[in-house]
């Protein structure tokens, strides 16, 4: 069989991913086993995984970019200097699974968003109007400095054909979760929260998924805020904890129309992002509350808004929810959204991908699939017109 057939192969893959919380690059060195068609056709495991943060001048700086207050010659700057960046944390990933550069057959990288339009706009275009997206960290630069070729730019090739761009990650949540009797909700919790719906024995086109809304983003931007930028995100959810939700705070953010919107849907830093939450502080101090109780509020927001998802827009209450991400590691959140769902929730390390891994491993499951040339999209999530193959191949010097 040939590969876009669906024949046995292995392939090394480092994936790269830099969300919405601005808070480094994730990278992945993972061994890509396929030995079927299709996204369930796929199998990864894990050799290595590192994170490279950014610094707080840097961080500062692409979120600069992704507000009012950078310009266009920043992001260009930007898109060389954080391609230096992945091609680091990629080196960084193969070096810790001790693996040489020069048996990488593929670098898959998400790049660092800094635009997310998913509701269609007027463009200088005729009378189109268009969804947009834009993610800088160049491939190329990551091809020239480690001199393997680089898969990137993933989103726009579904923006193209109709789609969000977003979310990407349900070819690997269908890869890694799919099962053949449970009913799984693959809930990511990063910047963004984003949920997939994997039915029994799932095919693509039975698979839902989208932006829950926001996951750490407002809950980081409040503490950052509180603290006056001491602390960037709230520690093993220790301050949610020791506050009290305010429940007339809650209810008036979930009233945003964001919320009742019917899927696909899909979200990011405008939205939820800096403006958000300084707004989301005012109205908590118009009620005297303690910082506690803003992050516990804020907190509660994910938690509920999630849950409000899968009663609103699932075709039935899920088996398992099985939670990544950094907010994974919020045992405050993560207790918040087990009492609220109705069902056991567990965290992706028990099917062998660390939570904190499990997006940098889904663009090299995506990058595999690119350079088989299959379908890496999946159009009920992402309201793509077709499946098409994502991704932009950078190949070495």
């Amino acid at each position: 069989m040939s590969d876009r057939d669906g024949g046995p192969r292995e392939r090394v893959v480092v994936g790269l991913m830099s969300g919405t919380s601005l808070d480094g690059v994730d990278a992945a060195c993972c061994r890509i086993r396929r030995d079927g068609t299709g996204p369930r056709g796929y199998d990864a495991s894990v050799e290595s995984f590192v994170t490279r943060p950014y610094d707080l001048a840097l961080r500062d700086r692409i979120a600069a970019v992704c507000g009012d207050e950078g310009t266009v010659a920043d992001a260009c700057n930007l898109n060389i200097a954080l391609g230096a960046v992945f091609a680091d944390a990629a080196t960084a990933a193969a070096a810790s699974a001790d693996v040489s550069l020069a048996d990488v057959d593929a670098i898959g990288s998400h790049g660092q968003t800094i635009r997310h339009h998913p509701e269609p706009r007027s463009l200088p275009v005729g009378d189109d109007r268009l969804r947009s997206t834009l993610q800088i960290g160049d491939g190329s630069v990551i091809a020239e400095r480690t001199d393997v070729e680089t898969i990137a730019d993933f989103r726009t090739a579904d923006v193209a054909a109709g789609g969000h761009g977003a979310p990407l990650v349900p070819f690997a949540d269908l890869a890694l979760l799919a099962d053949d009797e449970a009913f799984r909700v693959a809930q990511n919790v990063g910047g963004i929260a984003n949920c997939t719906a994997l039915p029994p024995d799932p095919s693509r086109e039975d698979v839902t998924a989208f932006d829950t809304g926001p996951g750490n983003m407002v809950v980081d931007g409040v503490v950052e805020r509180l603290t006056d930028g001491e602390r960037t995100y709230d520690r093993d959810g220790r301050l949610g904890r020791a506050g009290t939700v305010c429940d007339a705070v809650l209810a008036e953010s979930l009233n945003d129309d964001y919320f009742r919107t019917e899927p696909p849907k899909s979200t990011g830093r405008e939205q939820f992002g800096r403006e958000y939450a300084a707004a989301f502080v005012a109205a908590c101090r118009d009620r005297n509350l303690s910082d506690e109780d803003v992050v516990a509020t804020a907190t509660a927001l994910t938690a509920r808004s999630i849950a409000d998802a899968y009663r609103r827009f699932l075709p039935r209450a899920p088996d398992e929810v099985v939670v990544s991400g950094g907010g994974a590691f919020n045992p405050t959140l993560v207790g918040m959204l087990d009492a609220e769902v109705d069902a056991p929730v567990r965290t992706i390390d028990e099917y062998g991908v660390g939570a904190d891994a499990k997006e940098a491993v889904a663009f090299a499951l995506l990058a595999a699939a690119a350079l088989d040339g299959v379908p890496n999209n999946v159009p009920n999530a992402t309201g793509a017109s077709r499946p098409v193959v994502m991704g932009k191949r950078c190949p070495p010097s």
